[in-house]
């Protein structure tokens, strides 16, 4: 089995580009799952990817484990979905994780309103040690990155050596654009995030999301008053070791 100590960066980039360079998004997922079967996880967000990988996936592995990150600071629609995705995928094993500590314990430790004065550190305790904890059971992980969301996601693999992880992350929907997400989302009637329909293209905790006005950078609403472009979880999904 590859894994992030084993593979080498010959190997990955064979992987990359010959194994599944002309290989379609289901492709590379039944290769995901026939290398790596319960040692990979989905890390979803239940964003507009979210809900087409989830369908996807139901597809290949209708038993995998998908992982969703509850920083207790989601909106009320993000809640909703994630329970109706649990009736249609009665199968899935959809488990919602927890931070060690609570928002109460938070403030208590750190202050009032820390994802204002330093957002890193709150997406720190709320999301990536959380996501440490629950990858470090597995071998691989899947993510729902697309090249053209941001210039830090332009280089993105099908398979990548994730450092902050020590784990292979797999991103099977880098190639796809925005209408393509949505077109399979209106085709297959996927449930998805309302939040979605007001101007909001992508969506974390209410905090640090903020609606987006026509034309601007989908990912604009996200930490709009900082420098912050990224929770953290995909700045260190380099493909060489």
């Amino acid at each position: 089995m590859i894994t992030f100590e084993t593979i080498t960066d010959q190997q990955l980039e064979h992987l990359n580009e010959n194994v599944l360079k002309e290989k379609d998004t289901i492709d590379v997922l039944k290769w995901a799952y026939e290398t790596y079967g319960d040692e990979l996880v989905y890390s979803c967000s239940f964003g507009a990817e979210g809900v087409v990988l989830v369908d996807l996936i139901s597809k290949v592995k209708p038993d995998a484990t998908i992982l969703f990150l509850d920083t207790n600071f989601h909106f009320k629609e993000t809640y909703e979905l994630i329970e109706k995705a649990k009736r249609r995928y009665p199968q899935l094993n959809i488990r919602v994780i927890q931070p060690e500590i609570s928002v109460e314990e938070q403030t208590k430790l750190y202050g009032e309103k820390l994802w204002e004065r330093n957002p890193d550190r709150c997406c720190q305790l709320r999301k990536l040690e959380p996501l440490e904890k629950e990858l470090s059971k597995y071998t691989a992980w899947i993510s729902g990155l697309r090249r053209e969301q941001s210039p830090t996601r332009r280089n993105t693999q099908y398979v990548n050596l994730d450092r902050r992880f020590h784990s292979i992350k797999v991103c099977p929907l880098i190639h796809w654009k925005e209408e393509e997400v949505w077109m399979y989302i209106k085709i297959h009637n996927l449930p998805y995030n309302e939040l979605h329909d007001n101007n909001y293209p992508s969506i974390g905790c209410f905090h640090c999301t903020s609606q987006v006005a026509e034309g601007m950078d989908p990912r604009s609403g996200r930490w709009a008053n900082s420098a912050k472009t990224e929770c953290g979880l995909h700045l260190s999904g380099s493909t060489k070791k």
